[in-house]
């Protein structure tokens, strides 16, 4: 069940409003745990066993460091950091690991194991991630551990967020499990951003998927081709990305919970440091606090910062997928980092804002091709077309499948992007109460619109899965 289809909106949504407002408030995390499990098993109720499983096991490692001392307290904790990586390690890379191992015996001329696919769970990579911030922050006693397995198990359960983010830590939310508020401006701000990001998702990214997946498919692409796969990807992934989490910040403000923004208009960045501070910002704050300090940081010297941004990155890139193409995605943000912070300590100042934007935009946009790239050979048939063409224009074999509709989207998606730096020029971006009569309305009536819209669209086409549910 996704949150941009039938099923969600017209079945499970109004259940779950209707008993967690008909529970009273000190019994209303019972209604979000049972729920949102139902929601989890929708797709396959023997991995909500592994769910429970992980949230339980966390749960009690947490409570006995909590009890325990220093030198137990750490043996916990790496117990509990094993167990959860493990279970990931084993679901997510399990079938990698055989494969490398098995092309790589095929070519030294040695047998193969025989090996059975394992499902990768839904959500999987999220819920550990969770788990491993909650133990790392319990063991450094940056927050209290929860002794009601209710409310931790709710906080990872709940259902906005247990597929694909925001990766919410506990310490952001642990107030708001034992008490908050609800309001019907609340509940009516939560709807607006939901709607919002319904808008994002179905118009814009699920109308450029075709075009996506069409490009990336062909044998031999042309420069045209693969410019305009990488571009339509390039709005693809952010609409569909940062529409899931407007959409899961929005669900979880209509009952009462604050999430962190998970997206501050990326595509604005004029360097890539300020790119990964307004990209996925809730992983990259998650890199960064428990992987790339715990590395060192920049407390060693500049080659060791070098090698720890590199490392960072690449680590970041294999958690999102068991291939290839991540690792190399993950090996160019990191040299760009290690690149940017190398230019800045030798004490140049910012780029100005076009030029920094422009190649800020280059680098991000190559860096999708491997990202959505099957594997690293069709990676670099796509680089190949797009600075070593043989042809110029579309091909035909794209040419009849690209449609109108696609074309306004590329320029809608770019103006949504763009439109903010017009700051406070641009009416809507003033106070509310501020606003003219005409466009308080449109302020208003816009995600409404959009979400009629998506709606529509939605009737007249299968429901697009989000692209980070694979990660």
């Amino acid at each position: 069940m996704i949150f941009a289809s039938f099923e969600f909106l017209f079945l499970f949504l109004p259940l779950f409003f209707a008993v967690y407002f008909l529970t009273p408030f000190r019994w209303r995390n019972w209604p979000i745990l049972i729920l949102s499990w139902a929601f989890y098993a929708w797709w396959r109720v023997d991995f909500l066993g592994l769910l429970i499983g992980v949230t339980l096991f966390t749960f009690v490692i947490a409570l006995r460091m909590d009890a325990a001392d220093e030198r137990a307290r750490t043996r916990l904790m790496v117990v509990g950091l094993i167990g959860n990586l493990g279970v990931l390690g084993y679901f997510k890379y399990a079938n990698f690991g055989v494969a490398s191992f098995n092309q790589a015996m095929a070519a030294l001329g040695f047998g193969t194991v025989n090996w059975s696919e394992i499902v990768l769970p839904i959500g999987l990579s999220f819920y550990v991630l969770q788990s491993v911030s909650y133990l790392i922050d319990v063991y450094r006693r940056d927050v209290p551990v929860s002794r009601s397995f209710v409310n931790y198990a709710a906080y990872k359960a709940i259902f906005s967020q247990l597929i694909a983010g925001p990766i919410v830590r506990y310490a952001e939310i642990d107030q708001e499990l034992k008490s908050r508020h609800h309001s019907l401006a609340q509940f009516g701000a939560g709807a607006r951003r939901f709607m919002a990001g319904f808008a994002m998702k179905v118009i814009i990214a699920d109308t450029l998927a075709p075009l996506v997946d069409a490009s990336f498919a062909l044998p031999n692409p042309t420069v045209a081709d693969a410019w305009l796969g990488a571009v339509a990807y390039t709005f693809q992934l952010f609409f569909d990305f940062a529409g899931y989490s407007a959409m899961a910040i929005g669900l979880a403000l209509m009952i009462g919970f604050h999430f962190p923004e998970n997206f501050n208009w990326p595509y604005l960045s004029r360097s890539i440091q300020e790119f990964w501070q307004r990209w996925h910002m809730t992983l990259s704050r998650f890199l960064r606090d428990y992987l790339y300090i715990s590395l060192g940081g920049n407390r060693k010297g500049p080659v060791r910062t070098y090698v720890n941004l590199l490392m960072t990155m690449v680590i970041g890139g294999f958690w999102h997928g068991a291939n290839w193409t991540f690792i190399l995605w993950g090996f160019w943000h990191g040299g760009l980092l290690a690149l940017h912070r190398s230019w800045r300590a030798a004490g140049h100042g910012p780029m100005p804002y076009i030029l920094g934007n422009a190649l800020l935009m280059l680098a991000v946009i190559l860096g999708w091709v491997a990202f959505r790239a099957h594997d690293v050979t069709s990676a670099f048939a796509m680089y190949g077309a797009m600075f070593l063409p043989s042809s110029i224009g579309l091909s035909d074999a794209l040419a009849w499948q690209v449609t109108p509709d696609q074309w306004w989207c590329l320029l809608i998606g770019a103006a949504l992007v763009y439109l903010p730096l017009a700051g406070s020029r641009l009416p809507w971006q003033q106070p509310v109460e501020a606003m003219g009569g005409f466009w308080r309305l449109c302020w208003f009536w816009a995600p409404t619109a959009g979400f009629i819209l998506g709606m529509i669209l939605l009737y007249s086409r299968a429901a697009v899965p989000f692209l980070y549910f694979q990660f």
